[in-house]
């Protein structure tokens, strides 16, 4: 990791760069494989199945044996790992449900607001170098708990055309019913359009790489909403001398290990924590089986010492990292000041897995500084709000010269009209 010590204000928009990949060719090819699969359906989802994944069949669905075959692969241990960690996000994520919310803004006007469920919903689990079946417990628990009705999963299988069995076990586990052996583009287009297997949904959500990325943003300009924009996983690590070198590394390196552009970077105002840092990393990664991938990720991250908490709240607000680790000794007051984070984790004894596995909040998190204007998936990214109105008579009286003089002012007859024609009746 590169060292910066001290760095000028003017400096910190560079240092703060994310990875750059060449995207140049990215859309025009994802989105003429989108075209392809909107046209031509599963012919043309088995075609790139078989081009980008090294299987193809005319059975993309999973069948309930092959689920039943599944699960008896995973360990017992594995699988009470993975129950409570289902109950975690389950307990965290239906408290977020909200109340409908009732008002009498003036006498006889009543407005209502509830939360209806998305009807279908697509969740895209990835299951190239890491098959992240912790995804789908993030993704599928909190549509079960909103009540979507239809729920259909999309994950890549290997050459074989099998599905990793912890997925499989997670997906049976929390009660999804549809998972595709489908991955890549051609699994966001395949649930973007609908073909002859795989049901159209309205929004799709999970993380993926550069591919899937960005076949999620072409399709949201059309076709279905997406949960959030997002590329490589990242994490910062906020830290002053209270902080323990070995946590700090460990930290760094669980978010490098993900992908080679992936980006880590620590700040701190403790010009001594550096070099211990430093001889864990080297001490960790060498004994990591993704060290190649971690190593290379490290180029791309930066160890940056300022010299006030203040200076690192108003860095870590300019970043808006996905993931923010507070390793300090007044962590709670360093946490009051962040407004741009996707999941923050305070303290020495709060890793960045916790919230990843099973600490009950969801991984599915804003990357690439949009954490500036997003949240990570929450309930609310399962529901749509609808207002409802009710105006009586005498609220009509009351509510009508104001909707009349607004209406008038803005040239809009009809509008006037529509209030003015009612209160005729009433007289």
């Amino acid at each position: 990791m590169q060292v910066f010590e001290y760095p000028p204000k003017s400096e910190w928009a560079s240092l703060l760069q994310r990875p750059e990949n060449d995207l140049s060719n990215l859309f025009e090819t994802v989105g003429k494989i989108l075209d392809d699969i909107k046209s031509n359906g599963d012919s043309a989802v088995k075609a790139y199945s078989k081009n980008f994944d090294g299987y193809a069949s005319d059975a993309f669905m999973v069948s309930k044996a092959e689920t039943d075959e599944a699960c008896l692969q995973v360990s017992s241990k594995l699988k009470e790992a993975i129950y409570t960690a289902k109950l975690n996000i389950e307990a965290f994520h239906t408290a977020q449900i909200s109340p409908e919310v009732v008002v009498e803004t003036m006498p006889g006007v009543v407005c209502r607001q509830k939360s209806v469920a998305i009807e279908k919903v697509g969740l895209y689990v990835p299951g190239g170098t890491a098959p992240l079946f912790s995804t789908v417990l993030m993704l599928a628990v909190p549509a079960l708990i909103a009540g979507c009705k239809e729920i259909v999963l999309c994950t890549p299988p290997n050459k074989e055309g099998k599905i990793n069995p912890v997925i499989l076990y997670a997906a049976s586990l929390v009660g999804v019913k549809k998972v595709f052996k489908v991955g890549g583009v051609q699994a966001i287009g395949a649930m973007a359009y609908g073909t002859q297997s795989v049901p159209k949904v309205h929004k799709i959500f999970g993380p993926g790489n550069s591919y899937v990325m960005a076949a999620k943003q072409l399709v949201s300009l059309k076709e279905v909403a997406i949960d959030m924009p997002a590329g490589p996983s990242e994490i910062e690590v906020l830290a002053d001398e209270s902080a323990n070198p070995a946590f700090i590394a460990a930290d760094l390196l669980s978010q490098a290990e993900h992908g080679v552009d992936s980006q880590v970077i620590l700040v701190t105002n403790s010009p001594q924590l550096i070099p211990l840092v430093q001889e864990e990393l080297s001490k960790q990664l060498a004994v990591l089986s993704r060290k190649e991938i971690a190593q290379k990720a490290l180029e791309n991250s930066r160890i940056i010492l300022l010299k006030t908490n203040e200076e690192m709240i108003e860095l870590t607000n300019a970043y808006a990292p996905e993931h923010l680790i507070i390793a300090m000794r007044d962590h709670e007051e360093v946490a009051n000041s962040i407004i741009n984070a996707g999941s923050v984790f305070l303290g020495n004894y709060t890793p960045e897995s916790a919230g990843d596995y099973a600490s009950g909040t969801n991984h599915t998190l804003p990357t690439h500084g949009y954490a500036r204007a997003y949240s990570g998936v929450n309930m609310d990214s399962y529901m749509k709000k609808i207002t409802f109105q009710k105006i009586s008579a005498e609220g009509l009286k009351a509510i009508g010269p104001i909707i009349e003089e607004m209406a008038a002012a803005e040239l809009l007859e009809a509008h006037k009209n529509a209030v003015t024609i009612r209160l005729q009746s009433l007289k």
